[in-house]
């Protein structure tokens, strides 16, 4: 959700809800999303309070070493279909929560169920918890579902997922999740809960507005946010009104990242094909594009973000310098990023790459202090992140958070070798050869779809407590110490 495209419908008088939270609460109009700035990176961030370097979930498209193969968690329908739709479900219902996600990193559901909160969450990607839910089966569309759909999962303690799980019978319903049905569902089923009193702590999901400005465009988002503001006030008049809902309860309304007009396209894929793609093909591996045949890397993009990885241990360093080389020289890459580590293969340094402007090199240190705190040594261009010092202070206001946020990209031990982000107006192909041009996007460092919008109403904070710069990982130890619990992990 832009922050400008709140702005424009609650000045329109088309999102009255979202306006007396905003009016009545602690607005931020740039709450600084996770790099790269995709869904699943950012839902992890959101319900754990942690980076990719603690969550290890890096991208909508990624490559898991120990399997051998990619794994997509739903670019687009054909990238679906060329990895294998029950493939692509099965990474995005279960093994995200049970396998991908850290074990090591307790999401919100789980601390909070640890501690006799009841929980609740409607359709999310990031729903681990300490209740088991059984799939459903008692209609024609989830007894098609469970042909695919047949285990259970650990979520919070009321669950309502597509359909697919759903704790009460609430006789609402999403059509197992397709979109401009999902915050129907989300509204109907929250609604129910409200009315009979069965959650102390609700993760309400409103997807629909990423979809439509996906589609349509962000400036479309005004036409979207409405609608997600009708649904909130479906939730809010379940307890007799707005002003009778925020009496008992507490809210924060927050986008996981923004979207930028995307108006032309990267073939990654294709750009490196001379080094040997690992094509996404099924069954068995392909390559597109070795010349000898033999597979040396994975191309995973992720919208406005892409990550790369070397196959072989043993030309590891040699083809991180070659996938380098070539992505500087690909019109529409703004940045390419990368880790270097010592001989005992601890992260030495982070360095970002610009055609350009060169190199900047860094590592956590003394030199400066970024405007969260985070302290940096840096060497280099700092133009590359349009980067300026000033009182020993780091502002980077075109790539918010830059350097945190490549850091927990680069060391995330999930992530590629070499990361890059896209120019504004530039998307990569998925492995569908799909992108959203005419629409909007997000993925990348850059401010335009890293920035989103959040709300705090009812919500308890000391003046020494107010960064200077919110991040969406800050609200999870705001949820957990509203109900006094330290902040996770």
């Amino acid at each position: 959700m832009a922050p400008a495209m709140l702005e424009r419908a609650i000045a329109a008088g088309t999102a009255p809800v979202l306006e007396r939270l905003v009016r009545g609460g602690h607005y931020v109009p740039d709450c600084v999303a996770a790099f790269p700035s995709v869904t699943p990176v950012c839902a992890a961030s959101i319900v754990t309070g942690v980076g990719q370097d603690a969550h290890e979930i890096p991208g909508m498209n990624w490559f898991h070493r120990e399997e051998h193969r990619y794994i997509e968690y739903g670019s687009s329908f054909r990238a679906a279909q060329r990895f294998g739709i029950a493939r692509q479900l099965t990474d995005t219902v279960y093994n995200m929560n049970r396998v991908h996600l850290s074990a090591h990193t307790p999401t919100l559901f789980e601390s909070l169920d640890d501690a006799d909160v009841r929980t609740a969450g409607t359709t999310y990607l990031m729903y681990r918890g300490r209740y088991r839910h059984e799939p459903q089966r008692d209609t024609a569309l989830t007894r098609v579902a469970s042909a695919l759909m047949r285990h259970a999962v650990m979520g919070p303690r009321e669950l309502f997922y597509a359909d697919i799980f759903a704790s009460q019978r609430t006789g609402c319903r999403s059509g197992l999740g397709m979109p401009g049905v999902r915050d129907r569902h989300s509204g109907c089923v929250s609604a129910y809960m409200v009315e009979n009193d069965l959650f102390d702590f609700l993760l309400l999901s409103l997807p629909d507005n990423d979809w439509y400005s996906h589609k349509h465009g962000p400036d479309a988002q005004v036409q979207s946010i409405a609608q997600a503001d009708l649904q909130l006030a479906r939730v809010m008049n379940a307890a007799g009104g707005v002003e009778a809902f925020l009496a008992e309860h507490a809210v924060i309304v927050m986008a996981d990242h923004s979207q930028t007009p995307v108006t032309a396209t990267i073939a990654l894929q294709d750009d490196l094909a001379e080094l040997g793609v690992l094509g996404p093909s099924r069954p068995g591996r392909v390559t597109e594009g070795a010349r000898d045949g033999e597979p040396r890397i994975a191309v995973c993009p992720s919208q406005r973000a892409a990550m790369v990885y070397a196959l072989h241990e043993s030309e590891r360093d040699a083809m991180r310098a070659s996938v380098v080389a070539l992505a500087l020289a690909i019109d529409g890459v703004d940045l390419v990023m990368w880790l270097e580590r010592d001989a005992h293969e601890v992260p030495r340094e982070g360095v970002i790459a610009s055609q350009l402007h060169g190199e900047l090199r860094f590592a956590p240190g003394e030199q400066l202090v970024d405007p969260r705190g985070a302290g940096w040594n840096i060497d280099g261009e700092l133009a590359v992140i349009d980067g300026s010092v000033q009182d020993g202070r780091l502002l980077t206001p075109s790539y918010p958070d830059a350097l945190a946020r490549t850091w927990a990209a680069l060391s995330c031990p999930t992530s590629g070798q070499v990361l890059l982000s896209a120019a504004p107006g530039f998307e990569f192909l998925d492995w569908g050869r799909q992108a959203h041009v005419g629409g909007g996007s997000h993925g990348s460092l850059h401010a335009s779809d890293s920035l989103g919008a959040l709300v705090l109403s009812g919500v308890a904070l000391a003046e020494a407590e107010i960064p200077e710069q919110w991040a969406i990982r800050d609200v999870a130890p705001l949820v957990l110490r509203h109900f006094g619990l330290d902040r996770p992990g």
